[in-house]
């Protein structure tokens, strides 16, 4: 099943609202450790990221095939 750009571009949109705007542990990890180190937490760490990474893999595959 081949996810189209527009509904891969909304569920990130989706996500980011729903849990990463006012997430506290990104602010706890920037003040912290500044942006870089929350970016990287939020990556390496947290399922959020796990699943706006698959999500950025699937949109990059639906570029490619265009």
């Amino acid at each position: 099943i081949t996810l189209n750009k527009e509904v891969i571009v909304r569920e990130i949109d989706n996500l980011l609202d729903t849990y990463c705007t006012d997430c506290f542990l990104k602010t706890e990890m920037r003040q912290k450790g500044g942006k870089t180190f929350a970016h990287r937490f939020c990556i390496q760490t947290c399922t959020v990221g796990d699943q706006l990474h698959f999500l950025g893999e699937e949109l990059n595959k639906v570029k490619q095939n265009n």
